[in-house]
């Protein structure tokens, strides 16, 4: 009591010193707060909020800073700290809570479900405490919180409450009732990845089966393994590869174009490079298995190469004079998978079995005429693209593009795209007036629509050299360049080639 007294001075006391100026009230109310209640609960009550200043004031800026510091401590413990009672049940103390009604309304719901469950009337017979304590408001239990704690008690006695909430990596996926059944199920789960040569297998992701009395769904074995399955969304790579389009890269990976170019904004679509590398979406499953494998298997070593000088060929040709025998060896190796997929692999070991014979390569030394092939192509005509490659709407309907038309005024001059040979030059059909030109490496370019030719079948062309003039013969809207680039007789996109 003598301590309580002296309690209530030295909060008294600051007051008085703060006298009426505008902070007084909220560490009055702060304190007289604390005091109301322990009147009111008396001894249920243990009281723990402690006196902010005791003792006489003092004049000085040493009693002022003294007095702005209790009044800081105040303030911040009327934002951050709340009146409230700790619950202790039995001994131990299980929560803190805002009011004795949380308490009291908890232990009424498990009361009536309790009842029901057991077809008799059920009450919680414990002995329960309320002690008065300033806490953190961020610490105050629910009544969600506090309920849990009652149905262990009734859990233990019917033992049909208790269900399972999965978790992975923090993230509630559902609830179940068969615990059994959920560990068989994800058991299944590893099993499925599992081959003979499996050291291990775990789940990749943070897995947690808490056991809770409350669930607004319950799911079957069914439901949460198609939950466990469902494909959330990652990404990977691709390169580029020759033949390539921004479309067929969208569909072989199973995106729209519009998804494709979302995840590669800094691509322009309709100018794709052989080695460029797209951001792609990937398929993975909420909950990830990976397995590790010790294995043993054959593989070929590569032929070494022997080359020999050729005059007679061209510098930057070559050919096979003696085909070499591949070797093998057996390899150790400890390879990591990801729900089937490869992603680590660590060589232990290599045995020879068989060594591989040389293969004899001839290369050419002679120097290239003007016209040879170079194996790279130079945009035939400066101007914009008026229609691209692959399916376009022309002419009232869709159709299929099998190059680029470039805008240019009639007469613009048209160039050799890569050395080689002039194989066409005429007329033919849509195309109009056409050049094409076989390249050294069987490549053909083409290049239709021209108001006139300079180039004649046979004629040796060089890269950059003028071929014909740029016009709007045979199936044309207006004067453009057709150009087309095909390889082994299949069109492919010229801008996946141009520089």
């Amino acid at each position: 009591m003598a301590q309580e007294t002296k309690k209530n001075k030295g909060m008294e006391s600051l007051l008085s010193y703060l006298g009426n100026m505008p902070w007084r009230e909220p560490v009055a109310r702060f304190a007289a707060t604390a005091k109301e209640w322990s009147r009111i609960h008396g001894r249920r009550v243990v009281h723990t909020v402690h006196g902010l200043v005791s003792g006489n004031r003092a004049a000085g800026p040493i009693t002022y800073l003294a007095g702005a510091g209790a009044l800081a401590v105040a303030l911040t413990l009327t934002t951050l700290y709340s009146p409230s009672y700790a619950i202790t049940v039995d001994g131990e103390t299980v929560a803190v809570v805002s009011d004795e009604s949380v308490v009291e309304q908890a232990i009424r719901s498990v009361e009536q479900e309790g009842s029901a469950i057991l077809g008799y009337d059920y009450h919680v017979d414990s002995d329960i405490e309320y002690n008065f304590v300033v806490s953190l408001r961020s610490d105050l239990s629910s009544e969600e919180n506090l309920a849990d704690y009652f149905y262990s008690q009734l859990d233990e006695i019917s033992g049909e409450l208790r269900k399972y909430q999965v978790l992975v990596d923090g993230k509630a996926v559902g609830v179940v009732k068969d615990l059994d059944a959920l560990n068989q199920l994800l058991e299944n789960l590893k099993q499925r990845y599992v081959t003979e040569d499996t050291v291990s297998v775990e789940f990749a992701n943070q897995l947690e089966v808490a056991p809770v009395y409350q669930a607004d769904q319950i799911m079957t074995i069914s439901e949460m393994e198609q939950a466990l399955l469902a494909s959330s969304t990652g990404s990977t790579t691709y390169t580029v590869v020759e033949g390539d389009t921004f479309n067929g890269i969208a569909y072989a990976n199973n995106m729209s174009s519009s998804e494709l170019a979302e995840l590669n904004p800094g691509v322009d679509i309709n100018r794709l490079m052989i080695g460029d590398v797209l951001n792609v979406k990937e398929l993975i499953p909420v909950l990830s298995v990976e397995t590790v494998e010790d294995v043993i298997y054959t593989q070929s070593i590569e032929c070494p190469v022997e080359t020999r000088d050729d005059s007679s060929m061209y510098i930057g040709s070559s050919k096979i004079l003696v085909q070499g025998v591949e070797g093998e060896e057996q390899v150790s190796a400890t390879i990591t998978y990801r729900n089937g997929q490869e992603t680590n692999r660590e060589i232990h070991s290599t045995t020879t079995l068989r060594e591989p014979t040389a293969t004899v390569k001839a290369v050419g030394t002679k120097e290239k005429p003007k016209t040879a092939s170079t194996g790279s192509y130079r945009w035939p005509i400066t101007g914009t693209i008026t229609s691209y490659f692959g399916t376009r709407y022309i002419f009232g309907s869709y159709s299929y593009h099998s190059g680029l038309d470039i805008a240019a005024y009639t007469g613009a001059p048209i160039y050799a795209a890569d050395g080689g040979t002039v194989t066409f030059s005429g007329y033919r059909g849509s195309y109009g007036y056409l050049v094409v030109i076989t390249h050294d490496n069987g490549a053909q370019t083409y290049y239709g629509h021209n108001s006139s030719l300079l180039v004649s079948v046979g004629d040796k062309v060089y890269k950059g050299q003028q071929i014909a003039k740029a016009g709007s013969t045979g199936r044309s809207t207006g004067p453009h360049c057709h150009f087309e680039i095909r390889i082994n007789g299949t069109a492919v996109n010229p801008l996946s080639y141009l520089p």
